[in-house]
């Protein structure tokens, strides 16, 4: 065992003892040092030529065209993806780090970003004009609401039954048993029974009572908080009395009736944000902020259990309906949509919507930026589908989300019009103060 431990010490001092040296040369020589291989330096791989970008982008117009519904991985998707890829890579080593005919959604940014096609999304408050927040709608509108109670009573507190009261049909039941005792005072004025309501009557409590606004509606119209004598009960009980002043005006009791059963929920309006950019070749380029984005806790939930649905799949068979069924499904997690117009002269026309709205709602956008909004006109989306404005189809269902590109076409009777009139087809459209605030994508 001794000698084994020896055995270990003495090879580990020839190894500490450091390199090797032949006996034939003198201690002061030394090896001489070999220097590292230096690597060839590469060329810088050339950009493609302008040639090569046009053949490219038209390529993937063609696969557009071809398949111009979204599906599940093919190897044609595989291909596409992967000269997606490569365009983006040869564009960046050439000084541009857009690639020339993508469509496909870059990841959002942060808000702080100077190159978002939109800062956000906005909306408009339809009782002050401005411009709110998502996150500011429901506080803002119930500010205005209550503000208003200073010059209309009736209507603030109409429009806060319908708007703070977020259950429907609670809303409904207890709007038509207002109507119900607003009607039995119109037709029995005489009857005095009619004009008093028992505060906690029991279908007053189930049905009035717990919406917000109801009792700043009886008072507004001219309802008076009393306590009266009840026979045989020891105490008074609380009541709502018709003043004598509101009974004498049956006309305006029946006109504030109308308006509570014809009166809606105060909702913001999305902000179009339209906006007018000089041609460019980023055109079909979107760089979009979170709020396109972002899922409400309702939506996680769905998106979690239709993945749970989809794995369930994996080992179904699916017919081609339903494959498209679940095409939709995928398109309407998007709650809003960029979308832009490439007009006639290559300008573009920008515009905020919600998914779920029509074409035809596109078709009234662009109409109310011409100059002649009365001139037919047609809408291409990608790999030239017509949308027919009389088509009832939502922007997620024709795969217009959460962004897209459209291009302006005159029908073909105004074309010919243009021509013959001497015109160049290319002519400016938009209206001259649409005009004057054009910006540089």
């Amino acid at each position: 065992m001794k000698k084994f431990f020896q055995e270990i010490k003495a090879d580990i001092k020839f190894k500490s003892a450091g390199p090797g040296q032949k006996l034939t040369e003198s201690a002061g020589e030394k090896a001489p040092k070999e220097r590292p291989s230096q690597p060839p330096v590469r060329q810088p791989r050339q950009g493609p030529t302008n040639e090569a970008q046009m053949a490219a982008a038209a390529a993937l117009a063609r696969l557009e065209q071809k398949q111009p519904r979204a599906r599940g991985p093919t190897s044609q998707d595989s291909i596409r993806n992967q000269v997606r890829k490569e365009l983006r890579a040869e564009a960046t080593v050439s000084g541009n780090p857009e690639a020339p005919g993508s469509d496909t959604v870059p990841e959002p940014k942060e808000e702080g970003s100077t190159h978002l096609a939109v800062p956000g999304v906005y909306f408009t408050c339809p009782l002050t004009g401005a411009i709110l927040r998502k996150d500011q709608r429901d506080a803002r509108i119930r500010e205005a609401i209550l503000m208003h109670f200073s010059t209309d009573p009736v209507a603030a507190s109409i429009m806060k039954i319908h708007t703070f009261n977020k259950d429907r049909d609670r809303v409904k039941l207890g709007v038509d048993t207002i109507a119900k005792y607003l009607d039995n005072i119109h037709l029995h004025p005489e009857e005095e029974k009619y004009r008093k309501i028992k505060v906690q009557n029991k279908v007053f409590q189930e049905r009035i009572h717990c919406l917000e606004g109801t009792h700043e509606f009886f008072e507004a119209i001219g309802f008076q908080k009393v306590l009266l004598p009840i026979p045989d009960q020891e105490g008074p009980e609380e009541f709502y009395v018709l003043s004598e002043a509101a009974l004498a005006q049956p006309q305006s009791l029946e006109r504030h009736k109308e308006q509570l059963l014809s009166a809606e929920p105060v909702r913001a309006t999305l902000a179009r944000q339209r906006r007018v950019f000089r041609p460019s070749p980023l055109a079909s380029q979107f760089d979009l902020p979170a709020d396109f984005f972002n899922l409400t806790a309702e939506e996680i939930k769905r998106e979690q259990r239709l993945r749970s649905e989809a794995v369930e799949r994996l080992s179904v068979l699916r017919t081609k309906a339903m494959r498209e069924r679940e095409e939709q499904r995928e398109m309407r997690k998007y709650t809003y949509t960029l979308l832009r117009v490439r007009l006639p002269d290559g300008c573009l026309l920008q515009g905020t919507f919600y998914a779920r709205e029509r074409v035809a709602v596109l078709y009234g956008f662009v109409r109310e930026a011409l100059q002649n909004d009365w001139l037919p006109f047609e809408l291409l989306a990608s790999g030239g589908q017509k949308l027919s404005e009389d088509e009832n189809l939502a922007f997620n269902e024709c795969g217009l989300v959460p962004s897209a590109l459209l291009t302006f076409s005159w029908d073909a009777a105004v074309l010919e019009d243009i021509r013959a009139a001497g015109t160049q087809p290319d002519t400016s459209i938009l209206k001259p103060e649409l005009l004057s605030a054009i910006e540089k994508l």
